[in-house]
């Protein structure tokens, strides 16, 4: 469940500032010119500050860790691939809107591309109307799955919690995936069919089942309300 991606819908940014000055006709074009020099100036010097934060090299890192190409992620995040290229070379620099749309993309907290990386947020509150509801596939008709990020605004987390519902599917229609570390399935409501080692487990109400995710693994709901559960994953060991 860690190739979780939610698909977005485009946000559209704005950097502009507008000034206008009332002096006599005399004086105007000289002050005009002063405040379009002091705006350069503190362009260049926002951009100089941000720079020591490596924004761009952060996110490259974080798309190559979840082995995503530029125009996958575009799909996500509904930023172009042009775009979110340059966001990564450090040509562009990102307004604070569209780098939230990227945290929760990757389930990090906006302090990941701030922080000091010796500091690192151990206790963090997310609020029910605070998640955001994400089909397991961005651009699928048919979900298998839609789930909620549980923890987005912990930073440099051991493991992932998700809230996951899968609506009543056929097993045919299941996908397969895998990735590092161990997952943890808790089902609430209906039932759940795990595929794993090519057997198929069905899990109810109370059940729960925990294995290594880096055997091909796939989930169905089979029940007609649909199913509920909470997943987790976690780092692989080192």
């Amino acid at each position: 469940m860690n190739d979780f991606m939610p698909d977005r819908t485009p946000v559209e940014d704005s950097n502009e500032s507008r000034f206008s000055q009332t002096e006599n006709g005399g004086s105007k074009v000289t002050i005009d010119k002063e405040t379009l020099r002091q705006t350069e100036n503190t362009d260049e010097t926002i951009r100089h500050l941000l720079s020591t934060y490596d924004l761009g090299a952060k996110l490259r890192q974080l798309r190559l860790r979840k082995k995503i190409a530029l125009v996958d992620l575009g799909k996500h995040t509904g930023l172009s691939a042009s775009m979110l290229s340059q966001l990564e070379n450090g040509k562009l620099v990102p307004t604070l809107p569209t780098l939230a749309r990227i945290a929760m993309v990757f389930d990090v907290g906006l302090e990941h591309f701030f922080a000091d990386k010796r500091t690192n947020r151990i206790f963090s509150i997310v609020r029910s109307d605070e998640r955001l509801r994400f089909p397991d596939r961005a651009d699928s008709p048919t979900p298998g799955y839609f789930f909620e990020v549980l923890a987005f605004g912990a930073t440099e987390k051991s493991m992932s919690a998700y809230l996951a519902e899968f609506p009543l599917r056929d097993v045919k229609d299941s996908r397969h995936h895998f990735h590092a570390g161990a997952e943890f399935i808790h089902v609430l409501t209906g039932q759940l069919s795990i595929n794993y080692q090519s057997e198929d487990h069905l899990l109810g109400p109370g059940d729960s089942v925990y294995f290594d995710a880096s055997e091909p693994h796939s989930y169905t709901g089979r029940a007609e309300e649909g199913t509920r559960a909470i997943v987790v994953t976690s780092q692989p060991r080192l």
